[in-house]
């Protein structure tokens, strides 16, 4: 009796969890309470049942090291100036080497001193005397480069994770895929372009001081030194369309998007036109506060991935770390510029390898026959199992019917993915729990032949064919495991349905239906068994 009653409590609390689980993911609306003291996370539906976006993302890693030479270069030049070392130029060549020439060979070996102390990662890979003065060839190591190009693919997935978190993307998928690719699947997503848009973004922010004086327009080989043209974006002031034109900028960069910690999207009152908000950190508002004292009347150029967005005249110092890009911006580039300004720049660009949009007719499509199957199949088996076992048949139903409840609880309390390949995994474990019922059924029967009364027949046949159960269910968890450990994208969403539906199965089977033999057997002094 006293086991009969934990039993019960046992059945009763795990239905009620399910329950509890599973009520967010119905068509009910809940009470507010419930959403602050319970769980409140519906069943989350995979790729291919909802629609959406699959990505195979190609970081292009080398352009890292070359990003990082270039860091050097600015860093260089500072050195050598302070070091009193006179340079002609230092440059990088495309394959990523760092060339630099010296007006005079006499200061080669306090250069090489100089290297090898401050950029140790640096290799003195070619040297020799010109009628210049010296050039030195300097290449980055391959263990550095290596590094480098390793941590560009882990800034890149961290940085493409927080970019579609702040999109608003429910369940991404979004995972390291070999060497330097990531895939990126995005369930249910409305606008691919955008999110192309968002996620391909480099996103490198610099200021620039406008070169005056200098026209854009003129032969490239005639611009100063030190100077560069840049494309850019403005918005004319009399009709408000966007005008495509160009702009000298000096090369030197004076401050970078790194010291961003926050974007907004603002409205301007006088053009009604969306514009980002920047604020800085406190070593970004020093930077940027020395920068507006030291160019009082002077143009500084706000560029965005190579383009320069606005060019506005600094009328004075400019204290508090705030600043602004201005364009012809959409509200929806305005936000997603935000976002990517937020969330970081990309280390190095990512080139899309792989694009697949699935479209949500289709996703819609593969639910109505994934769960036509699963009831077709269903009430055959219902309608067997009364048929062939009479009463007996309609407790194993009942089990049946609570083993779907505790998958799609157990899918829920995990936040686990339902996919077209997860409901395969439920009408196999559908199957598999039938077949476990059948088993101990099978053993009753053979038991009532041998004379056996039912009540002792039903112990013999539960203790004979548990241990039966217990090895075909475990050895297949087994494998579901090392599927989910090992398996991605539908062979994991197949593994999670299958474990949880072993785990229902063996409780249903095993736990439910005898507790309801013994109630009837034990309470309700029952002395037959319809089987």
């Amino acid at each position: 009796m006293k086991d009969l009653k934990w039993r019960a409590i046992l059945v009763a609390l795990v239905l009620g969890a399910s329950i509890v689980y599973l009520l967010p993911s119905l068509p009910v609306s809940l009470p507010q309470w419930w959403h602050g003291v319970l769980p409140d996370d519906k069943i989350h539906l995979g790729l291919d049942l909802q629609g959406g976006m699959h990505l195979v993302l190609e970081v292009q890693a080398e352009e890292a090291v070359k990003t990082t030479v270039d860091r050097m270069i600015d860093e260089l030049k500072g050195l050598l100036r302070k070091e009193k070392i006179g340079f002609r130029a230092i440059e990088r060549t495309q394959e990523g080497a760092l060339v630099l020439q010296l007006s005079d060979a006499s200061r080669r070996d306090r250069l090489r001193e100089l290297m090898e102390k401050e950029y140790p990662t640096l290799d003195w890979a070619q040297a020799l005397e010109t009628s210049e003065g010296f050039q030195v060839t300097l290449r980055v190591k391959d263990k550095e480069a290596a590094h480098i190009r390793e941590l560009a693919v882990k800034q890149a997935l961290e940085t493409i994770r927080n970019r579609i978190d702040q999109f608003g993307v429910s369940e991404p998928d979004i995972r390291p895929q070999g060497e330097n690719r990531i895939l990126v699947q995005l369930p249910g997503i409305k606008d691919p372009k955008r999110a192309l848009e968002l996620i391909g973004k480099t996103a490198i922010l610099e200021f620039k001081l406008v070169a005056e004086g200098v026209d854009p327009h003129a032969d490239p080989s005639a611009l100063p030194g030190g100077v560069k043209v840049y494309p850019m974006r403005r918005v004319d002031p009399n009709t408000g369309r966007s005008v495509e034109g160009k702009i000298a900028l000096k090369d030197r960069t004076l401050l970078t998007g790194e010291y961003i910690t926050n974007a907004n999207v603002r409205i301007d009152t006088q053009y009604n036109t969306p514009y980002v908000a920047l604020e800085f950190d406190p070593q970004g508002a020093r930077v940027f506060e020395r920068i507006t004292e030291e160019n009082v009347k002077k143009q500084l150029a706000i560029v965005l991935d190579g383009v320069v967005y606005s060019a506005p005249v600094i009328q004075e110092k400019i204290s508090g770390g705030r600043a602004s890009i201005t364009g012809s911006f959409t509200m929806e580039e305005a936000r997603d510029l935000a976002i990517v300004l937020r969330a970081g720049a990309l280390p190095a660009p990512v080139v899309i390898l792989e694009e697949r949009t699935v479209g949500p007719s289709l996703g819609a499509d593969s639910i109505r026959k994934g769960f036509l199957s699963m009831v077709v199949g269903s009430v055959a088996i219902v309608i067997f199992m009364v048929l062939y076992y009479r009463f007996s048949g309609f407790v194993a139903d009942l089990a049946l019917v609570l083993n779907v409840i505790l998958i799609m609880a157990g899918l829920a309390a995990f936040q686990a993915t339902l996919t077209l390949p997860g409901i395969a995994g439920i009408i196999l474990t559908i199957g598999m729990a039938v077949d476990a019922n059948v088993l101990i059924f099978e053993r009753i029967r053979e038991e009532m032949r041998l004379g056996k009364t039912p009540k002792a027949a039903l112990d013999a046949g539960y203790a004979r064919a548990t241990l039966t159960i217990l090895d075909a269910n475990i050895t297949t968890l087994i494998a579901a495991l090392v599927m989910f450990q090992f398996g991605t994208g539908p062979v994991k969403g197949f593994a999670v349905t299958l474990s949880i539906g072993i785990v229902a199965s063996l409780f249903t089977a095993i736990v439910v239906t005898r507790l309801v033999f013994d109630y009837l057997f034990v309470e309700k002094r029952m002395r037959t068994l319809s089987i």
